[in-house]
């Protein structure tokens, strides 16, 4: 019984409420990253658009705060992933100017696409270590004043709940820019809508922002480090059934 109200909530109310709300975010981006402060309008809209998004999907959030983060100080930000939710408790909750590094193909997406690319987030093809280093070109273009970014150093969803390996590109983009690194654990993403569906269930959310990691006297032999120590730091505060 509670499936099938789910199912008929996210069709009647959720979605046809989600996709308007999506559009008109999209275009108030982009008109206003097109005549106005970029900065500005890259950020707050969609900020509020991933909060209602939450709320919509009848979550209860929850937010830890271990690490106090400068407001003015670029981050790297590396939170596991469980799913699609994920992006909307981050660009939430987290209050902090971000851009994401994202996959090529979302560029496709009609007017949500146009809107991150004026919006300054950084498309790359993450099978190629060429684009990879042209990524952190554009990140360093991009990143000043208290912007940063956030990368899933997984790479893709979670197929199990289960934590993946992390690979190295966010980690050498802080090492290269010299940026802390911020381990950031999501909860609950999971249950409330798994990969390969998109039967939304309403449940818990929670993000914990971990204390930053400073980089600025790494080498490049101890990326690897520095990642595997990120991935300990975010496995410890997943709740046990994730682990």
């Amino acid at each position: 019984m509670k499936k099938l109200l789910c199912v008929l909530y996210e069709l009647f109310i959720f979605a046809p409420l989600f996709v308007t709300l999506t559009i008109i975010t999209a275009v108030v981006v982009i008109i206003g990253c097109s005549i106005g402060d970029k900065k500005f309008w890259s950020y707050y809209p969609p900020k509020y658009w991933s909060k209602i998004s939450c709320r919509l999907a009848l979550c209860r959030i929850k937010v830890v705060q271990e690490g106090k983060l400068d407001p003015n100080q670029s981050y790297v930000f590396t939170p596991n992933h469980q799913s699609y939710t994920d992006i909307f408790l981050v660009y939430g909750y987290l209050n902090q100017n971000i851009k994401w590094v994202q996959k090529q193909e979302l560029r496709k997406i009609p007017i949500v696409g146009k809107a991150c690319e004026l919006a300054g987030h950084i498309y790359v093809n993450q099978s190629s270590y060429k684009s990879m280093r042209e990524t952190i070109i554009k990140a360093k273009e991009r990143l000043s004043g208290g912007t940063s970014i956030v990368m899933f150093p997984e790479g893709a969803r979670t197929l199990t709940g289960k934590m993946d390996k992390f690979r190295r590109g966010a980690f050498i983009i802080a090492q290269e820019m010299k940026l802390p690194i911020v381990p950031i654990t999501i909860n609950g993403a999971f249950d409330v809508m798994r990969r390969g569906s998109f039967l939304l269930m309403p449940g818990n959310l929670e993000l914990v922002i971990h204390q930053p990691i400073p980089t600025q006297d790494l080498t490049e032999e101890e990326v690897v480090g520095l990642m595997n120590k990120t991935h300990d730091i975010v496995y410890s505060a997943l709740w046990k059934r994730y682990r």
